[in-house]
Order: C-alpha cells, then sequence, then structure tokens
C-alpha cells in the first residue's frame, strides 16, 4: 500500500509540489507573523531591561507600552525623585513612535549624564554628545544600508543629525538623541518626559521607593513599576490586538492549507476512479480506500511542513542580513503549533474525498469513462 501511495505522488509531480509548497507556505505564514510579533515584544524587553533601570515612573493613566503616550509631565520632576531616600538615581526619558525609513522604531531622548549613569554605554566608536543635533546610534543600527560610522548625518523625523557615538546594542533606543532636541521636533514637547528610568541604592528598598512616590505631594498619581513588573507585562496577553492578529493569520493559513489539500484530493479521486473501482473489485475495504488517500495527505504534509520549517530560517538568515534592526524570533513551541495546524488542516481536507472515494460502486467505477 506504501509503494501505491508514493507510486501515485509520483505520477502527479505537478499536484504534488503544489500540495506541499501551500503546506509549507501556511507553516511560513503562521510562524513569521508570529516571529515578527514576539520579535518585537522580547526585543523591546531586552533593550528595555539593558538599560539599567530598577524601576520605571510613568504619569498617571499612561500605557505600559514604550512610546504610546507622548511627552507630557516636566523633565524636571526626576529633580524631585533624586531627592527621595533610596533613589540614587533619576532619569528624564522621551520615547516618540517614528516609522522613519519604512519601518516602525522608538527614538530616545536622553538626559546623557543621568541615562549613562544607570548603565554605562560601551562606546564601539566615537563618545558622548557634542552638541544638540548629534545622535548615539547602537551597533544593530550602524550595520544597516551601507554602514554608518561617526560624522555620518542622518535624518529622524526630518530633522538631520550627526552620529557621535555607536554603542553596543541593549541599551534602550537604537537613535539616542539629546531629550531637549526630540522634545522640539515633537513640537510643545520642550522639557517634557514620557517617563522617568529610576536606580535604587539597593534593589530591596524598590517597595519603600514606590511608597515615597506615592504619598509625596505632586507625585502621588504617577504610576511605579518594578523592571520585573514591567517585564511580566510585555506578553502577547496584554498587547492589545497581539493575540487577535496571530488567531486571524492562523485562520486564514489554516483555510488556505485546507481548500488546497482539498481540492487537490478531491481531483485525484476523480481523476482515479477506474483506479478505485479496480482495487475495490480486487477486494479492497473502504477502510483500504480512505487509508490510502490519507496517507497521500500525510506524506504530502510531511513535505509540506519540513519545507516550510527550512524556508522559514532561509528568512531568518536574509532578515538578519538584510534588516538586522528587525528582531525576528522564532520558538520552538511555533513551529510545533504551526506544524499540528499544518497536519490537522491537511487530515480534514482530505477526509471528504477519502470518503467519496471509499463510496464508490465499483462497477460504476471501472465503467467510468
Amino acid at each position: 500500500m506504501n509503494k501505491l501511495v508514493l507510486a501515485n505522488l509520483i505520477h502527479r509531480p505537478m499536484r504534488s509540489i503544489i500540495s506541499a509548497a501551500a503546506i509549507a507556505i501556511e507553516v511560513v505564514m503562521i510562524i513569521s507573523v508570529a516571529a515578527i510579533f514576539l520579535g518585537q515584544i522580547d526585543g523591546q524587553k531586552i533593550r528595555t531591561n539593558g538599560i539599567g533601570a530598577d524601576m520605571i515612573v510613568r504619569p498617571a493613566n499612561a500605557s505600559f507600552i514604550n512610546a504610546v503616550g507622548g511627552a507630557p509631565v516636566p523633565a524636571k520632576n526626576a529633580e524631585a525623585f533624586r531627592k527621595l531616600p533610596h533613589v540614587a538615581i533619576a532619569s528624564p526619558v522621551i520615547q516618540n513612535f517614528s516609522l522613519g525609513g519604512g519601518s516602525p522604531e522608538i527614538i530616545y531622548g536622553i538626559d546623557y549624564p543621568s541615562y549613562n549613569a544607570l548603565r554605562p554605554f560601551t562606546f564601539i566608536e566615537g563618545g558622548p554628545f557634542q552638541g544638540s543635533d548629534d545622535v548615539i546610534v547602537d551597533d544593530v543600527f550602524a550595520k544597516t544600508g551601507k554602514g554608518f560610522h561617526v560624522g555620518d548625518t542622518i535624518q529622524i523625523q526630518g530633522h538631520k543629525f550627526r552620529i557621535c557615538g555607536i554603542v553596543e546594542n541593549g541599551k534602550g533606543g537604537r537613535k539616542m538623541v539629546p531629550i531637549q532636541t526630540l522634545g522640539q521636533i515633537m513640537g510643545g514637547s520642550e522639557g517634557k518626559a514620557s517617563l522617568f528610568f529610576l536606580k535604587s541604592d539597593n534593589e530591596s528598598n524598590q517597595e519603600a521607593i514606590r511608597q515615597e512616590i506615592l504619598h509625596t505631594r505632586g507625585l502621588e498619581t504617577y504610576q511605579v513599576q518594578t523592571m520585573h513588573e514591567w517585564l511580566s507585562l510585555m506578553t502577547p496577553d496584554h498587547i492589545p490586538g497581539f493575540n487577535i492578529a496571530l488567531d486571524v493569520v492562523t485562520v486564514i493559513a489554516t483555510l488556505v492549507g485546507f481548500l488546497v489539500i482539498f481540492l487537490s484530493m478531491y481531483t485525484a479521486i476523480l481523476e482515479r476512479t477506474r483506479e478505485i473501482g479496480i482495487l475495490k473489485s480486487m477486494g479492497a475495504s473502504k477502510t483500504t480506500i480512505v487509508s490510502m488517500v490519507l496517507r497521500e495527505s500525510v506524506l504530502m504534509a510531511i513535505v509540506g511542513v519540513a519545507l516550510g520549517i527550512a524556508s522559514i530560517y532561509a528568512i531568518h538568515s536574509y532578515l538578519d542580513t538584510k534588516f538586522p534592526t528587525l528582531f525576528f524570533e522564532i520558538t520552538p513551541e511555533w513551529i510545533i503549533r504551526a506544524s499540528i495546524i499544518a497536519f490537522l488542516g491537511t487530515i480534514f481536507g482530505a477526509a471528504y474525498p477519502a470518503l467519496m472515494a471509499a463510496r464508490k460502486d465499483p462497477i460504476d467505477a471501472l465503467s467510468y469513462e
């Protein structure tokens, strides 16, 4: 039976190749969307955690998602935080979402002395800001395009900046400019901040700092989170629309795979009506016929899933070279999930054609032209 299944697939190579390719596309669609979404979340978590802060303080009603909410509070409030017991460092930051160059990014406006104090920059080339139109970029961004070096000029939201330093990645944004300059570019945000990063004198005093802020007049409305609390919120379940988007893509991909397999096997049954009649006249049971059709489908699914997984790693390699700033995270969980979905879609897609083949009358099948 296995030889017959393999012979049927080889006898119609184009149909088999198209079916396997459709399953591969289904797998690639599911994994790639999850990889991009998860990559953005985990990339943001890694870079924010690398800033060196213990706590994040945001205005009342601000979203926990970075760069959402503008710059609504006075940056000078950092002085009030610094005066609190147990606060070693307080750094005001503007985070501004941008679609510069066609890809989403978060521009950081920083107060260099306090931001660097949280965890010192590791400069690969150049050094700190020398003027208001300077920008510090990380080594990942510096590798994009034809490459960037200290002294080169780049545009950020229509404003020209000179690269003054290139640092190791993982410390907040990929592009960091003086906080005053970014506030001016945003319009009406001079002297403002989006949030404050705090470093405690001791991690055991974080709860004490929270209570100090909440009981200080003028600061009591701020949201106070430890870095651990913030990291715990950066999951798909807490990101608006994240799971919905993944579910929509997964359903669409599953339907594509289902329909291709359904049409493929339905056409195959029509083409092999006489062959099925011969098998049934030789004593093949309905179970045997159904098993033959499903085995063909499963074999195509195995090839398609393998091709899809190989393709997703090829895509990852290409994106890593072409777009190094895009964090494309392939996880075993989503590989397994996409594979299971592809196999189930294949089996259900082949189920009706298999039953149709099993119900064929051998006499009618043998007389079929």
